[in-house]
């Protein structure tokens, strides 16, 4: 149990009553005789001889007046005792009680000036019950009451709660308000490292990569600060330093497994800035680096694909398509890896496999376009769109792909950009945070029902963002293969000139190459370090993936 220290709240509500009973008491005794005599001496004003009697009436307030002061005083020792006891709870691990007590006197409007101090201690105790998404709330009122002390507290326990819970309009409004130099040091670690994202995603890589470099060696934050400064670097173009980074962050996780993420990311890191450089052939060889049984290697071996036809190493880039587009990734949104296969095709003159690839692109994406273009045509709300991220999800767990109406590719690939797949983290801790509240006793309590709702509403807000993002990648990916369509288009009619060239050559009586496959070797020939070839028949195993390769040859002059 961590241990907290709590300051006895002093409660010296002062509170002062006029004394106007003695005084009212001495001006009503000369009055009433002196509107007795005036009325005789005056009898057209009989009708002022009344007010006699409205100032008797007077009298039955000055015993109410009386009692107020020892009613106060009551009200203030009942307060009194009770923020104490709820400290006394707090330190004695009873956080639920503790924190249900705070919630009530928070409420008061005798404790005013004492709510910086309550919200801050409610939140500490909701902390404790892992309830975050309620205590950051807590955090937000104490720090906008300014208080000297417990706003700049709140301040920094906001700033760790976003942090874990994933909250970016959270995280933002800590930072803007936190000195990274008045932050504990076990916490300037998370703040610098926000604070470069901030910067990164706003595209200022400069002052992102100065916020990285603040980040402590043996920081939590340490591997993932260097990879984005590398990412920076590359935005940049500073490739060389980028490549110096990576490198960095591989011989930080020398010692992890070889499918480490961070260390895997990295040597993507490095191949991406050899791209970069348009060093074809050394970005070939770190792009063979990735593990293939990590899920970057699909990544990894598309983009060494592109390498390998820009080095005109067009067989190899064919043997890593016959992975590419193996049935075990038929759920795949990839169309620039088929127009990128029909390219190496039409460079080596393979007309009919060209048309082939052709065919299968159309038959796959123009269906998807149609799809996308109409559920885009909807003028629904964000929720419709993140209703579909939901239906996908129940895909991953066994039901029936026809659920959504959108291809289930499409929005598996959604799901896959930042921003949404960070928000679809943050809505499973939400909902973790209500399972624990609906779980208990707690959830009957003022304080449980106030959690309930405000876990609500951040959840359904946290949905339409999604849906929003959601409905931005759609609109990309249309404008991506409508491009990609015309694109198919002008790579058909290459397809159809070159096959105008050759027929006229073969008319002419030039003599071209026929095989694509040398069908006159066994298997034996094609042993060699210790491996066997088998030809391939259709057949797709798991084991055999990454392992083609392509024998055709070249059907040029």
């Amino acid at each position: 149990m961590r241990k907290h220290i709590f300051s006895n709240l002093l409660l010296g509500l002062i509170v002062s009553f006029s004394g106007t009973m003695a005084s009212a008491q001495n001006e009503t005794a000369p009055r009433e005789p002196a509107q007795t005599r005036s009325a005789k001496r005056t009898p057209k004003k009989k009708v002022a001889a009344k007010p006699a009697p409205k100032a008797k009436a007077k009298a039955p307030a000055r015993p109410v007046v009386r009692k107020s002061a020892p009613r106060t005083e009551t009200v203030d020792n009942q307060l009194r005792n009770q923020l104490s006891q709820a400290v006394r709870m707090a330190k004695a691990g009873q956080f639920q009680n503790a924190a249900s007590l705070l919630f009530n006197l928070g409420r008061r409007p005798e404790l005013a000036a004492e709510k910086a101090q309550i919200k801050y201690l409610l939140g500490q105790m909701l902390i404790e019950l892992k309830l975050n998404q309620v205590a950051a709330f807590q955090f937000v009122d104490a720090i906008r009451t300014n208080h000297p002390r417990y706003s700049k507290l709140a301040i920094e326990q906001l700033s760790i709660v976003a942090d874990g819970l994933g909250d970016d309009t959270f995280l933002n409004y800590a930072i803007s308000k936190v000195n990274v130099e008045d932050m504990p040091p076990n916490s300037r670690d998370m703040v610098n490292f926000r604070v470069g994202e901030i910067r990164q995603n706003s595209r200022q890589f400069g002052q992102a990569i100065e916020s990285y470099n603040k980040v402590r060696v043996g920081s939590s934050y340490f591997n993932q600060a260097l990879f984005n400064k590398g990412l920076s670097f590359m935005e940049l173009n500073r490739t060389e330093q980028a490549i110096r980074t990576f490198e960095g962050l591989v011989a930080a996780r020398s010692s992890a497994s070889v499918t480490d993420t961070n260390k895997v990311a990295a040597q993507l890191g490095i191949a991406r800035s050899l791209y970069q450089q348009q060093k074809w052939d050394e970005a070939v060889e770190a792009y063979s680096r990735i593990p293939r049984d990590h899920y970057f290697w699909h990544d990894a071996i598309f983009e060494q694909s592109w390498a390998m036809m820009r080095s005109a190493r067009f067989r190899s880039a064919l043997s890593n398509f016959q992975s590419l587009h193996s049935a075990y990734y038929e759920d795949t949104y990839m169309p620039e890896s088929l127009l990128l296969r029909a390219i190496v095709y039409l460079y080596i003159c393979k007309f009919d496999e060209m048309d082939k690839v052709l065919s299968l692109y159309e038959k796959t994406y123009n269906p998807v376009l149609t799809k996308v273009s109409d559920f885009l045509r909807m003028k629904s709300d964000g929720m419709v769109y993140y209703q579909e991220i939901e239906k996908a999800n129940n895909i991953k767990k066994g039901s029936e792909k026809d659920q959504t109406r959108l291809p289930y590719m499409i929005v598996k690939k959604a799901m896959e950009e930042g921003g949404i797949r960070r928000n679809l983290n943050y809505l499973r801790r939400l909902q973790d945070e209500k399972d624990r509240i609906e779980s208990s006793s707690f959830r009957a309590t003022a304080l449980g029902q106030y959690g309930l709702k405000i876990i609500g509403n951040r959840a359904r807000n946290t949905k339409l963002a999604i849906g929003d993002m959601m409905k931005a990648q759609l609109m990309n990916m249309q404008i991506e293969m409508r491009d990609l369509q015309e694109q198919a288009g002008f790579i058909r009619y290459e397809m159809i000139n070159g096959q105008k060239e050759t027929a006229r050559q073969r008319i002419s009586g030039k003599n071209l190459p026929e095989a694509t496959v040398d069908q006159n070797r066994d298997r034996s020939f094609y042993v060699q370090n210790g491996f066997e070839y088998y030809p391939f028949r259709g057949e797709y195993w798991l084991d055999e993936i990454g392992n083609y390769h392509y024998l055709g040859q070249q059907s040029c002059e």
